[in-house]
């Protein structure tokens, strides 16, 4: 055949040499005139690599923080409190948003200190492109007629009390009325204890402050003239 086409010329001389009529050919070896051999066209690689692209990373929303205003009746004793947002959420095709109503549950402990914090993470806005942020509420005691933390429970009497003596009903944070007897001078600036009557400790709920009564003496506009007499001689 190669005679017929190529006028008796093997075309595969250049390469191989005259070795069409030897005897014991290698044919392992018919393709060693190429550089590499046959097996180097299977090791070269013509594709272009292009760096891998590294996939944007979604950044997490500032929290958003809200006060929550929490009567010192509802830190005493502990409650749960319910509060209602509304946030954008994600459709299930990822491709839009709806507007969602949600209620988060609170549990106020006994003894929670003004400034507490209590997060829900991730109830924020949500959109494709973001993270949704954190809820954070922070607990701040509401204004109250009687009692205030860290603080004391101030009670008035008169000047005759606090000179004389007397017996005071102190209200604590479960209605209950305690009557404290006072035999000596109360002066001005006097703070007295009632032991374990104030809030809960945080750490140890079962164990209570102590409620401080601070007394506020109410003074005569004017003495009649016998009780002043009295007065000049009592020794000091």
């Amino acid at each position: 055949m190669f005679a017929e086409f190529f006028n008796g010329q093997n075309p595969f001389d250049t390469f191989f040499g005259q070795r069409n009529g030897e005897e014991g050919v290698d044919i392992d070896d018919l393709f060693s005139g190429f550089p590499m051999g046959m097996g180097g066209f299977t090791n070269m690689n013509f594709s272009r690599s292009r760096p891998a692209q590294k996939p944007t990373q979604k950044k997490q929303d500032p929290p958003v923080t809200h006060d929550l205003r929490v009567s010192l009746e509802e830190i005493y004793r502990s409650c749960t409190k319910k509060m209602k947002i509304s946030h954008t959420w994600l459709n299930p095709s990822r491709k839009s948003i709806h507007n969602e109503d949600k209620i988060l549950n609170m549990e106020v402990m006994q003894g929670w200190k003004e400034g507490t914090k209590i997060t829900f993470p991730k109830e924020g806005d949500q959109t494709s492109n973001n993270i949704p942020a954190d809820i954070v509420f922070v607990f701040k005691d509401k204004p109250h007629s009687v009692f205030k933390r860290d603080g004391s429970d101030v009670i008035r009497i008169s000047l005759w009390e606090a000179l004389c003596g007397c017996t005071v009903n102190v209200l604590t944070m479960d209605n209950r009325t305690i009557p404290v007897v006072f035999k000596d001078v109360i002066r001005l600036g006097v703070q007295q204890k009632v032991p374990r009557e104030a809030h809960p400790l945080p750490k140890v709920p079962k164990k209570h402050g102590d409620l401080i009564i601070e007394f506020e003496v109410i003074f005569l506009g004017r003495i009649p003239q016998m009780s002043r007499t009295i007065l000049e001689q009592v020794p000091l």
